[in-house]
């Protein structure tokens, strides 16, 4: 199976905030986040296995600030790294003002799993880094996994 690239899969989604997406406080409804940070990342999986995928786990969503009724907001998802059947998903997401300029407002760990035409769990290709950063999220996901894997020994 041939090797993947981290950019090989990155994908965006941009919103503008609208009436609909926004709770009694004016802000963007946390659910409605989640919502699309899972697509994202189901993209992102997609792309990597070119396989159907279901996601797995939510390792981590942390919520730094708000988005506001009409802010344009963009969701940034890439692959940190893979298993066998598996991959993680980085997904950041952000503000972006008028200017351009953007202000993280979210981050965000998925576990997407590839499916093959039975939904079972099936093979995904190998992720190539090409750089530091690249190699960083890897060695981080590694640890996470080390942890997801202690806490599923602990629960069970």
């Amino acid at each position: 199976m041939e090797e993947k690239r981290v950019r090989d899969s990155y994908s965006e989604q941009v919103q503008i905030l609208t009436q609909a997406n926004i709770n009694g406080y004016h802000r963007l409804f946390g659910g409605q986040l989640m919502e699309w940070i899972d697509i994202v990342a189901a993209v992102v999986a997609r792309r990597h296995s070119g396989k159907n995928v279901t996601t797995a786990v939510v390792d981590t969503l942390t919520f730094q600030a708000p988005a506001h009724a009409n802010d344009t907001v963009i969701i940034c998802g890439y692959i940190t790294y893979v298993r066998r059947t598996s991959m993680e998903v980085c997904t950041k997401t952000y503000v972006e003002n008028l200017n351009g300029t953007r202000m993280l407002i979210n981050t965000a760990y998925l576990v997407m799993v590839a499916l093959d035409d039975e939904e079972k769990p099936t093979e995904v290709p190998r992720l190539r880094l090409e750089t530091p950063e690249e190699e960083a999220e890897w060695n981080a996901a590694e640890k996470r996994a080390q942890l997801r894997k202690q806490r599923r020994k602990e629960n069970f």
